[in-house]
């Protein structure tokens, strides 16, 4: 079995982080998302794996490599615009051949693997063509949304409708066998110019194709918003295992699941985790509180920062309260001391902030 991994689009909901960064590599827990999905292929037993790419794909490009270090074989797959999921079947064919194959969305996190959702398709006795997973959501509006039939069978499939014939929104992770590539050839753009994935699984069962499904154990967070990224932060850093690899001094103090990587320092301070502290951070005088990541070459000083995401070579400083934020990479919040006092701001395209 292969994988396909999705990587393109422009992290238009995400911006101004995305105008110089893909969103698949905005870590979570000081890791890339996109690793995450690679991570869960691999352990699953996938490791060739094709990511298709887009306007960011040097940069994806530069972060996987040849996806060795993965412990996975990657084939990059270009797509000149971002013309639909199906879209992405449709150009990896060549890659993808007459195998089964998992698609994931790269900017989607999963509790649970992709473990056993790969071995009940690969057992499957039923001729199946699709496997989809499914989940309740409160507003299914937003998603791909699946019809039960009395059977329990899935027998329709609707995008973003206006009016959900259910609650139960399709998460980003689809099994495949080679039918589907007749159905992306078959299926017509959507009004907002997209192949979508969902016409091309009602394809198949329109054709008399078998379409499985089952419900998601656990939770699953689209990562392409500031405020579910910062949720799957959370949920992800509860998992850590508390790791000392740089140094603390003896007026800090570490309170539960804490990670200190390798050549980061903390000086005089608090960190109550879970958190995590990147390779070659400095904090200094400072409260880092639960739920919060910094990243590789932060500096932190006289500052309370807490349930945030602050990316590489950010320096914050003499800022009394961060909480619920997403800071960028380079960034810099300080404290000047300039008179009169002000609120001072320079600020990218579709910044926001809270005052």
């Amino acid at each position: 079995m292969k994988g396909l991994i999705l990587s393109g689009g422009a992290g238009t909901r995400l911006r101004p982080i995305t105008h110089t960064s893909a969103k698949q590599l905005v870590p979570i827990a000081n890791k890339p998302i996109l690793f995450y999905g690679i991570e869960d292929m691999v352990v699953a037993g996938i490791t060739d794996i094709g990511i298709v790419i887009g306007e960011t794909g040097d940069e994806i490009r530069a972060a996987v490599g040849d996806g060795s270090a993965l412990g996975a074989s990657v084939t990059y797959l270009p797509q000149e615009a971002p013309l639909g999921l199906a879209h992405c079947v449709l150009i990896a064919q060549e890659f993808l051949g007459d195998d089964a194959f998992v698609m994931y969305l790269g900017d989607n996190m999963l509790e649970q693997g992709l473990t056993e959702f790969v071995e009940r398709f690969d057992d499957r006795t039923d001729g199946a063509a699709a496997q989809i997973l499914l989940a309740e959501v409160d507003d299914p509006r937003q998603f791909g949304v699946a019809e039960l039939g009395p059977d329990g069978e899935v027998v329709r499939l609707v995008e973003k409708p206006s009016v959900p014939p259910s609650n139960l929104a399709l998460v980003g992770v689809y099994l495949f066998d080679r039918h589907i590539h007749d159905a992306v050839r078959a299926i017509e753009p959507s009004p907002r110019g997209e192949l979508e994935i969902t016409d091309a699984i009602q394809w198949l069962i329109d054709a008399g194709h078998r379409v499985r499904h089952e419900v998601l154990a656990g939770w699953w967070i689209d990562t392409g918003k500031k405020d579910p990224l910062l949720d799957c932060n959370r949920l992800v850093l509860e998992t850590l295992e508390p790791a000392v690899h740089g140094s603390v001094d003896g007026e800090s103090r570490l309170d539960g699941r804490v990670v200190i990587e390798v050549g980061a320092s903390v000086v005089r301070s608090t960190v109550r985790g879970p958190a995590i502290i990147g390779a070659g951070t400095v904090v200094a005088d400072s409260y880092i509180g639960p739920f919060t990541s910094i990243a590789a070459g932060c500096e932190v000083v006289e500052a309370e920062i807490e349930h945030s995401v602050v990316l590489e070579g950010s320096r914050i400083a003499g800022v009394e309260r961060v909480v619920d934020s997403l800071i960028g990479r380079d960034a810099s919040v300080e404290r000047s001391g300039v008179r009169p006092k002000a609120l001072r701001l320079m600020l990218g395209d579709h910044s926001r902030v809270e005052v």
